[in-house]
């Protein structure tokens, strides 16, 4: 698509899509915010489901990309990578935060919990699914991308049964001293606003879908032009998946999050980004339906080290949730201190398989 484009214009249509996706994917979640409230899906399945689906239009835009252009190996980086990268959104946050203990500490809940563990599950069974034979496919469904979109499934009616109560002692799963309006509470008051304004959920919805359509096609654009900017400059596919491209596509989810934490939504926030990762390994079986092949037992070394580094940011995050540590650096609760270093120490890895083993 973009052949014989020179680099600088790469660069600009690059930054521009990026832009788009911000733009759009800010408008797209308060619209499913909006929407969740007035039509009661806000802990229900259907609710989860279509926040994990909007939130990750980006990256669904670049596997179907990458899927048809046979360019696989950017598609496994960027949701690979997508999950470590929105992991350390959450470092941002916790830095936004204008109180003086982490974010863990307020938005502490078993709920949570069950949703990081979700998260864990399904980047294991990709790792497991990496070590299948390829041969191992028919009617374009491999066992490892099922079992994945399965156990999704299964976990998200687990999150769901849990945040209608847990036969724990606190019912609710949610530790003392904690955010003191309950989960979702932004959702309500972004939907109150809207009602001011008079907007009518037929309005509402026109947004969502023009939004949806906005950052599919920027996407898409972003995919195709990343995708020349790394042959430009010699930057291997997995590697700028798994962090240029992967960053720009955990725009909205930044911003989203972001605006959670300043609304005092703390569970909400971190609900939203483990919500999201766990959906994101579901597109493995896009990504096998459309193109045809076995994609996870074609992984490079890189991208089972991904996983493998997903599955490390999510249980320091999740052990920050039970212990709810109060002491802060740099702003930033302990947790998100260990995960940011770790995070560091994983890209510089990750460069190390690349230039050894041609990942």
């Amino acid at each position: 698509m973009f052949n014989g484009f020179g680099l600088p214009v790469l660069l600009a249509i690059f930054a521009a899509c990026a832009g788009v996706i911000w733009i759009a994917g800010v408008k797209l979640a308060d619209t499913t915010d909006i929407l969740s409230s007035r039509l009661h899906l806000g802990k229900a399945l259907g609710g989860i489901i279509v926040l994990a689906i909007a939130t990750n239009l980006p990256e669904l835009a670049i596997t179907v990309s990458a899927a048809l252009a046979g360019n696989l190996g950017v598609a496994v980086g960027n949701i690979l990578g997508g999950i470590a990268i929105q992991t350390v959104v959450l470092v941002v946050m916790d830095i936004a935060m204008k109180e003086k203990v982490p974010l863990t500490y307020r938005a502490a809940s078993l709920t949570l919990v069950v949703e990081a563990v979700l998260v864990v599950a399904v980047l294991i069974v990709s790792i497991m699914a990496t070590q299948l034979p390829g041969t191992l496919i028919a009617a374009r469904l491999t066992p490892g991308s099922v079992l994945i979109a399965v156990l999704w499934v299964i976990g998200v009616w687990l999150s769901s049964q849990a945040s209608k109560g847990l036969p724990w002692h606190d019912a609710s799963g949610t530790a003392p001293d904690g955010q003191e309006e309950p989960k979702g509470h932004s959702q309500a008051k972004k939907n109150d606003v809207s009602g001011q304004r008079g907007e009518s959920t037929a309005r509402v919805a026109m947004v969502f879908g023009a939004s949806a359509l906005a950052t599919l096609a920027a996407g898409v654009l972003l995919e195709r032009s990343g995708d020349a900017i790394a042959q430009h400059i010699g930057f291997r596919g997995v590697l700028f998946g798994a962090t240029v491209l992967a960053a720009a596509t955990s725009l909205p989810e930044l911003s989203t999050g972001i605006t959670s934490v300043r609304m005092k939504d703390y569970q909400l926030a971190v609900s939203d980004i483990f919500g999201g990762n766990a959906f994101l390994p579901v597109l493995f079986l896009l990504a096998v339906v459309i193109s045809g092949k076995a994609v996870l037992p074609d992984a490079q070394a890189s991208d089972i080290y991904l996983a493998g580094l997903g599955v490390l940011l999510t249980c320091v995050y999740a052990a920050g949730l039970i212990f709810r540590p109060t002491q802060q650096v740099w702003r930033m609760g302990v947790d998100s201190a260990a995960v940011l270093t770790l995070y560091a120490l994983g890209v510089g890895g990750l460069f190390a398989i690349s230039s050894g083993h041609g990942g």
